[in-house]
């Protein structure tokens, strides 16, 4: 994975990954994470978080924190992706991530605007994504060959899961814990009992709560 990083990013001094989780749930947020590793930082398990078990992506999410140079944490909410459709919700949510990246790095004395200047994201998939001040290079399958996208994909994943527990004890009869949003045959029927909650995007409900 380091080989195939230091290849697409050749010529940067700084690499941020970039991925998101939460794109297909009916409820809560989209969540993306930009992550700053340093090149030596060998993390052996690093992978796609969805093929990492729950328990082994909670040991990677602190290992990751306690090791990258930075990260950040782009979040944005089911009122916001109904406003402006999941795929807009996902770009704002990655230039969070990013610029809380670029944040935490200038408190820790670097220079936000030379780093911005200098650095490539790699961003997991096909597509740019639209406002993000820095130079980009996208890359298909890039949470399985690229460690920096790899943490990033992690981040995300279990800030997110780590939210919809919050939620499942809120809204207990949903069963949050156990799909985490998806829209499995219990949620769904869920739904139909009891109705959406304030977390659930409305844009992805409505052939549920309607027939």
């Amino acid at each position: 994975m380091y080989e195939e990083q230091h290849r697409i990013s050749e010529g940067y001094s700084h690499v941020f990954g970039i991925d998101e989780a939460g794109r297909g749930p009916l409820c809560g947020p989209v969540a993306a994470a930009c992550c700053l590793l340093e090149d030596d930082l060998m993390l052996p398990c690093l992978n796609d978080s969805k093929k990492l078990s729950e328990k082994k992506r909670e040991e990677l999410y602190d290992e990751i924190l306690a090791n990258c140079l930075s990260y950040g944490i782009g979040l944005v909410g089911p009122e916001r992706i109904d406003e402006i459709n999941i795929l807009n919700a996902t770009y704002e949510a990655m230039n969070d991530a990013f610029e809380d990246c670029l944040l935490r790095l200038e408190q820790k004395g670097r220079d936000r605007s030379l780093i911005r200047n200098s650095c490539v994201v790699l961003v997991d998939g096909n597509r740019r994504v639209p406002q993000l001040r820095a130079s980009q290079i996208t890359v298909i399958g890039g949470d399985a060959k690229c460690p920096s996208i790899s943490a990033a994909s992690i981040l995300a994943k279990v800030t997110r899961d780590r939210l919809l527990l919050e939620y499942d004890r809120i809204y207990p009869e949903y069963g949050f814990a156990k799909h985490k949003g998806y829209g499995t045959a219990a949620h769904i029927e869920a739904l139909g009992k009891y109705g959406p909650t304030p977390i659930h995007r409305m844009s992805f409900i409505q052939k549920f709560i309607h027939g």
